[in-house]
């Protein structure tokens, strides 16, 4: 059971938890989300979304956005990915989704990283995946949202496995890359994709 709010933070009736998905992906948006549920919430089935399955990512979707108080998904594309770097483009993401939120919360908790926020408590977690019900939730909602981007991604550039890979450095996208070179999904910043360029002209 996740309960560091229960245990740590009854003093808090609205919590925002907060947690991003696609950091490492060499392709495709990063996506943030950020979730404030009602005082006390319990839900069991809610854990770090890496321990779930794809199927129970999607059952939870749904079930977080009908219990929350409030939520945001936001993407971050790959061209802000390079531009800022995965960390800050997770805090930018991060910072958006907490002034969004501004007037419904009292406290932020995030996956460790700490935000420029004014006037608000925040909490940075080291794994707060794993102890957080809130971040917890706010990392399924990231990782199902930017799943079925990397979905439809797939079905325009298949020759890089989207749909098993979302993005990351498996063997298949990696021998896609050589192959096919990059796609204007890809992130130019990120070792992989910048050897490939070198090896082939970008997919027109």
């Amino acid at each position: 059971m996740l309960d560091y709010e229960i245990k740590n933070l009854k003093r808090f009736e609205k919590i925002l938890g907060m947690d991003e998905a696609g950091r490492g992906a060499l392709a495709g948006p990063l996506v943030v989300a950020g979730v404030i549920f009602p005082a006390n919430y319990k839900n069991d089935e809610i854990n770090d979304s890496k321990k779930l399955t794809s199927k129970q990512r999607e059952n939870l979707f749904f079930k977080i956005q009908e219990d929350a108080i409030a939520y945001e998904i936001i993407e971050l594309s790959n061209f802000e990915v390079d531009e800022l770097n995965p960390k800050k483009a997770s805090i930018v993401g991060m910072e958006k989704i907490a002034n969004l939120l501004a007037d419904k919360y009292d406290v932020v908790i995030t996956d460790f990283e700490k935000l420029n926020l004014q006037d608000k408590k925040q909490i940075n977690l080291v794994k707060g995946d794993t102890i957080s019900i809130s971040v917890a939730a706010a990392s399924i909602l990231a990782k199902h949202y930017r799943d079925q981007v990397m979905r439809k991604l797939h079905l325009k550039y298949p020759m890089f496995s989207w749909d098993k890979n979302k993005g990351y450095g498996t063997k298949l996208h990696l021998e896609g890359l050589r192959k096919n070179g990059v796609s204007p999904f890809h992130r130019l910043s990120y070792k992989p994709v910048k050897q490939a360029i070198m090896e082939n002209n970008a997919i027109k």
